[in-house]
């Protein structure tokens, strides 16, 4: 039988099966719940307050962590941006779909994302911030990926970029920056228009913080379905603190005592942080808190550059962006859901990124997910959220490719022990006990040889599973 994509999604979403399924009484809960994804952009696992950073000031954060849960085993689905975006989406690793490092590809029509499934529920769908999962804009001619903007996705209102801008002034191309000849110091950036509001390009309110530029978007888009008495999915992705790294002068000033670099690292992040208080307290104005569920994370670790100059901090991991050490991987996480998550928790489970899609797809349905026609990779947060669940049935594959310069990384993560191969060119293994080892300092390939030959043939089995995927095992022609 042939199915067209809106019976595929239909099919996808409401059959049942026995392989998935976490229960989750949800306290009088008469409606399904909003749902609000933040992620900030190479925001390291150290850079946050409630991670221990000592310097940084992230009260709102803070207060998140304080009010709901600190996941402290949480991973992005690859050290850098566009395939961990994808996963968010998608529930399924990268290597799936075809997104294998960033700009080498855009988001195939043909996968199932937490906006779809939230709007078969009646709700309303909005993006706004980082894309990086194709143009978004029809016309650009650029020399790596293609246009597959939000609004092909399930979001009903987008206001996005196809990739990064400066954190103050998005449009101008910031006075330091050296680092590439189509954008120089004080030219604009990227043709001056980098964001697009539903398909079209925006000019207005494009001066001064970015993370503020877009939540401007985001509380409207909020306060309109709430005026609709409609519920909503809203991703707000911001671009901080990703490079070009600019703070304005009221949060420069924050920290006036520091270098110049990191003037600029903690006071973007702390304008950042504003804005996510704004949201909070957004949700608190419109009554609308206690039925809504938000989370935040980064999409990997910090900047290589940044952790060398000792701006940025992956807090006591190895590594950093495009590395497949925890510094690459783990990220900061909170949750927060007023009367369902308690305040103050913590939870060391593994958990990540791709465990979104079928988080949101139980809140929706309140039942099975189904894995079949295509695999789902992640699991349900609900029994986490809870304190029910410490372990994870299966290991969590990790991966950064780029084989036209040698980059080929891999991780798999089974609760207490890691392989990664090394993304380098060696493509050397590496074998660590987290429980034990969390900072990686210690290789146990030769120690235990048998461990490393099991876990070393699961790595190949995710690997070929996921080929089979993206060359079309999951998709209907």
């Amino acid at each position: 039988m042939e199915l067209n994509r809106r019976d595929f999604l239909q099919y996808a979403i409401g059959a049942t099966a026995s392989t998935m399924f976490f229960p989750w009484d949800i306290e009088a809960q008469s409606e399904t719940p909003n749902i609000i994804l933040v992620m900030a952009d190479d925001h390291g696992w150290g850079d946050v307050g409630f991670n221990g950073h000592p310097t940084i000031k992230t009260p709102h954060l803070d207060a998140m962590a304080k009010n709901g849960m600190r996941l402290n085993r949480f991973y992005a689905a690859a050290p850098l941006c566009s395939p961990t975006r994808g996963s968010c989406l998608t529930g399924r690793y990268p290597w799936r779909f075809g997104i294998l490092a960033a700009h080498t590809g855009g988001m195939r029509q043909a996968e199932i994302t937490v906006a779809e499934i939230a709007k078969t529920k009646g709700y309303q769908t909005g993006f706004f911030g980082k894309w990086h999962l194709g143009w978004v804009k029809p016309d650009d001619d650029l020399t790596r990926g293609h246009y597959s903007p939000p609004e092909q996705h399930g979001f009903d209102e987008s206001f996005a970029t196809t990739s990064a801008v400066p954190t103050w002034n998005p449009t101008i191309t910031p006075d330091s920056w050296q680092q590439s000849n189509q954008n120089r110091p004080g030219q604009p950036w990227k043709g001056g228009m980098p964001y697009v509001h539903n398909g079209v390009e925006v000019s207005d309110n494009m001066s001064g913080d970015d993370s503020r530029i877009i939540m401007d978007r985001a509380v409207p888009f909020i306060q309109n379905a709430v005026s609709k008495k409609k519920p909503f999915l809203s991703c707000i992705w911001f671009h901080t603190p990703h490079e070009p790294v600019v703070a304005g002068p009221e949060h420069r000033n924050m920290y006036a005592h520091l270098d110049e670099e990191k003037q600029h690292y903690y006071g973007s992040l702390t304008a950042m942080d504003e804005q996510i208080g704004r949201l909070r307290q957004t949700l608190r104005d419109l009554n609308i808190e206690k039925n809504t569920i938000v989370f935040f994370c980064s999409d990997n670790g910090p900047s290589g550059g940044a952790t060398r100059k000792g701006v940025a901090s992956a807090g006591p991991f190895k590594g950093h962006k495009h590395t497949m050490y925890e510094g690459g991987l783990r990220v900061p996480a909170v949750v927060e859901w007023p009367g369902h998550i308690a305040p103050n928790s913590a939870s060391d489970a593994m958990c990540g990124t791709v465990d979104y899609f079928p988080t949101i797809a139980e809140l929706l349905e309140d039942r099975t997910i189904e894995k079949k026609p295509r695999p789902i990779d992640g699991i349900s947060l609900l029994p986490i959220l809870k304190g029910a669940q410490t372990t994870r049935a299966n290991p969590m594959f990790f991966g950064y490719r780029r084989l036209y310069q040698g980059i080929d990384g891999q991780a798999l993560i089974d609760n207490q022990y890691k392989l990664l191969k090394r993304a380098k060119k060696d493509g050397g293994f590496e074998l660590y006990d987290l429980q034990n080892d969390p900072a990686e300092s210690h290789d146990l390939t030769k120690e235990k040889p048998e461990l490393f030959a099991k876990m070393k043939a699961q790595m190949a089995e995710q690997d070929a599973s996921c080929q089979r995927s993206r060359d079309g095992a999951d998709y209907i022609y």
